[in-house]
């Protein structure tokens, strides 16, 4: 975020002075506690200062880096992801091939009967199984899916950051966000959405867009 020039003053201010109360803010800049309060309000809101009652403003000390760094880890799973994009596992490759397609995704996850993730193809897969001379349409997806447990994974309660980290790391487009459930003592993965790099891109447009109405 970038301040403005009184913005920068008030900081300079806090620094030097603080813990300072507000009116003693507005009367070194010769200037009222009602037309300070705006600007108050979005260095507080924004990480550079922080109030306490009855003791005043005081700078926290943290770079905008940290400040964005946390603002991010404060960002979940659950506010951004979207709806997955489903292959059942009895599929062949060209009904994967034909959904892919169709629905315009780099990641297809995955499901049995119970709605159950079980593995995961992504487009390097299908063209892997495409470059043969086999029939696609004989071929099931089971054959050359990633299977679970070896599919990584993320949880609704994750934050962004974690996740944009995993997908980096990873080297791949998506990940299934799961909620573990119980079924017969054996924990299995319910596929509730997806998280892709569009997700994360829209994670920090929503940053940028806060900071500027903040």
């Amino acid at each position: 975020m970038e301040l403005n020039e009184r913005q920068e003053w008030i900081v300079s201010i806090v620094k030097e002075n603080g813990p300072i109360t507000g009116e003693k803010i507005a009367e070194k800049l010769s200037l009222t506690r009602a037309t300070l309060r705006p600007d108050l309000a979005i260095l507080t809101m924004s990480g550079f200062l922080d109030a306490r009652p009855r003791v005043g403003y005081y700078y926290t000390g943290k770079t905008g880096g940290q400040l964005f760094n946390e603002r991010m880890k404060k960002l979940t799973v659950k506010e951004f992801q979207s709806i997955p994009v489903v292959v059942n596992e009895s599929a062949s490759v060209y009904d994967a091939i034909c959904t892919m397609f169709l629905e315009d995704v780099g990641t297809l996850f995955v499901v049995n009967k119970k709605a159950h993730l079980v593995g995961i193809l992504s487009r390097k897969d299908l063209l892997r199984a495409s470059m043969g001379k086999q029939d696609l349409e004989a071929v099931p997806i089971s054959i050359i899916m990633t299977r679970m447990p070896n599919v990584t994974t993320c949880k609704p309660s994750d934050s962004m950051l974690e996740v944009a980290n995993k997908l980096i790391s990873k080297q791949i487009d998506g990940l299934p966000v799961v909620r573990e459930v119980k079924e017969n003592d054996t924990t299995v993965h319910e596929l509730i959405g997806r998280v892709t790099k569009t997700n994360i891109t829209k994670a920090f447009v929503y940053l940028a867009n806060n900071d500027i109405h903040a």
